[in-house]
């Protein structure tokens, strides 16, 4: 899989918007986004307007982005997402949210989904006690999320058991003493706040 090695703070300007790639940075005021809101480039500032369809492809570039995911990988979770029932757009990022990885940083493990991803990739997590490694892994509701025994008393979990559980997803739930989590139901719409429009992403993908 491909990887993107450059300032991540550069993808935000380029989108127009702050994807929360660098974790507490991003609430700072070191954040480059809000230090200079253009896109990156001798000729940022003054880019033209932008068609439909070039709406469309920053839309879901966007989204490839904030959850960290390759082109392949995307386009295949519009297409489960289509052969299911209801709206393609939603079904899709339900998809998104329920990876491994972004479950992880939706209970507040890792800052952010790029540590949560490395935290994944490293097996410290059981899903219903088995091991799982796979980021891309998609839990399911009743599915329980739990540090591995064997990696509790690692410095960075012990001092995951003393943060306060900030704003929980409804759909999840995540006990920081016994380091476990539980998936309550699937994501709908309302309980994804990320800003993005679907609706664009599966029209540019039914062209």
């Amino acid at each position: 899989m491909a990887t993107y090695r450059d300032s991540k703070c550069r993808l935000c300007r380029r989108e127009g918007a702050k994807l929360f790639l660098k974790g507490d940075r991003c609430y700072t005021g070191k954040c480059a986004f809000d230090r200079r809101p253009v896109a990156p480039g001798a000729h940022g500032a003054g880019r033209k307007k932008v068609s439909e369809y070039g709406l469309q492809l920053r839309e879901k570039q966007k989204t490839k982005r904030i959850y960290g995911v390759q082109e392949g990988q995307f386009r295949k979770y519009y297409e489960m997402a289509d052969r299911m029932k209801g709206i393609t757009g939603e079904n899709m990022l339900s998809l998104l949210e329920r990876r491994l990885d972004n479950v992880i940083y939706r209970m507040g493990i890792g800052a952010s989904r790029a540590q949560a991803r490395q935290l994944v990739n490293h097996a410290h997590f059981s899903v219903n006690g088995r091991t799982v490694n796979v980021p891309s892994f998609i839990v399911k509701a009743g599915d329980v999320i739990a540090v591995k025994e064997n990696r509790k008393k690692d410095k960075y979990f012990e001092q995951i058991k003393t943060m306060k559980v900030g704003n929980m997803p409804k759909w999840l739930e995540f006990d920081p003493e016994k380091l476990e989590g539980k998936i309550l139901a699937l994501p709908a719409r309302e309980d994804i706040d990320s800003q993005i429009a679907e609706h664009m992403i599966v029209e540019l993908y039914s062209k």
